[in-house]
């Protein structure tokens, strides 16, 4: 076996790294690892201009050891990176966690377990750690029954449990949704505990500061599919609380990497809404969103606002918004502060529309599937409770 002949990298060196667009970015070792049979160091690093999605296992041949110095105290360390590096730009995402939390948070998911999944006719590399049992730890790829969500650590294992067990071609629960390609499956929790649990295992693959709740039954969950003749293929899922304190429609929201930029997070965010209208409440997504998450909920907002306001004749309310929309008045007043709509005439704040921004409104593509309320099939669980 050949033998390297470097010393190994300590951990907490910070270098620059070849990253997947051939150029070299300032990253930190996390940890590393041996090979056993050819006693090569693989290291993993956190490359500090980017998510932590973006950490990645990688061999010695992909780092800039020439612009490696050591500090008095010993620390390795670049030339470029003696000045402090602002911390509040590589935890935008971390939205309201405390410090401490957060720390403890990245100490212990800081290497990802599960390197890439496969599930329907995709593979996808994880961004993220997952509380996986011990036994899948460390294998490269988790191969994924798209219909119930059982997980193999062997492509092998999967063939043969969808060939000889596997019954189903959409996922459990109750359909409340369809139209055209589209379903949406809102699934009860209290009755399909290992179907939530192993999904809440996935989506923390991609979803890196929502705690993962090993007690899934205060959850309700909403799978959205895309429909061929082969069966329902989960692109996403969103799940809310049962009883919510704070009216909360929303709690977790993922759409798997494969199926992102087709408009299936402004899609279930309608659906999410749309629950709320029939519950005659005011929703409102759990804090703290994903970057990902707050991104979608901020261009749903503006959307639905504009459209509101491209067609209306004289004033309108902030609450009279909020009665068309369901959305809270405070998300109303962020989306359009944000917009730059809200300006301040005679001592009350009016929302003035410029014709470029309704022209920029009509003018921007809207690639996600339609939701007609029509078509919703769901009865709010307050009802269904009385009812009995």
């Amino acid at each position: 076996p050949s033998v390297q002949q470097h010393k190994p990298l300590e951990i907490g060196t910070n270098l620059y790294c070849k990253w997947r667009d051939e150029q070299f970015w300032m990253c930190e070792v996390i940890e590393r690892r041996q090979n056993i049979e050819t006693n090569e160091w693989s290291y993993y690093v956190h490359y500090l201009s980017f998510n932590r999605r973006m950490d990645e296992w990688v061999t010695i041949d992909r780092f800039d050891l020439g612009a490696q110095e050591t500090t008095g105290d010993g620390k390795k360390v670049t030339r470029t990176t003696k000045r402090k590096f602002d911390e509040s730009h590589h935890h935008e995402e971390e939205g309201e966690l405390d410090p401490i939390t957060l720390k403890e948070h990245e100490e212990a998911t800081k290497v990802k377990n599960i390197s890439r999944i496969a599930i329907g006719k995709y593979e996808m590399e994880t961004w993220y750690f997952s509380p996986f049992p011990k036994e899948y730890s460390n294998i490269d790829t988790l191969y994924w029954c798209e219909y119930d969500l059982t997980y193999f650590a062997r492509r092998e294992q999967l063939e043969r449990y969808m060939k000889t067990r596997c019954k189903r071609v959409h996922p459990p629960g109750d359909e409340i949704f369809r139209h055209g390609e589209m379903a949406v499956y809102e699934i009860d929790s209290r009755v399909e505990r290992v179907f939530c649990e192993n999904l809440c295992l996935l989506a923390k693959l991609f979803l890196d500061h929502k705690t993962l709740y090993y007690d899934v039954q205060p959850f309700l969950f909403y799978i959205i599919c895309h429909c061929d003749e082969q069966g329902a293929h989960m692109v996403g899922y969103f799940s809310k609380e049962r009883v919510s304190a704070e009216d909360y429609n929303l709690a977790c929201i993922l759409t798997l990497p494969c199926y992102q930029r087709r408009g299936y997070g402004k899609f279930m965010i309608t659906i999410s809404y749309e629950l709320s209208k029939r519950e005659g409440k005011l929703g409102t997504p759990e804090r703290p969103l994903s970057d990902l998450g707050l991104v979608s909920y901020r261009s749903y907002w503006a959307q639905r606002l504009l459209e509101i306001l491209s067609k209306q004749k004289g004033t309108i309310s902030i609450k009279e918004l909020s009665d068309m929309t369901s959305f809270r008045p405070e998300d109303i007043i962020a989306t359009l502060q944000a917009l730059d709509l809200l300006k301040y005439f005679g001592g009350q704040h009016s929302v003035y529309v410029s014709p470029k921004m309704i022209e920029q409104y009509v003018n921007k593509k809207d690639n996600s599937p339609p939701v007609d309320p029509s078509k919703l099939k769901w009865t709010p669980h307050s009802e269904r409770v009385e009812a009995r």
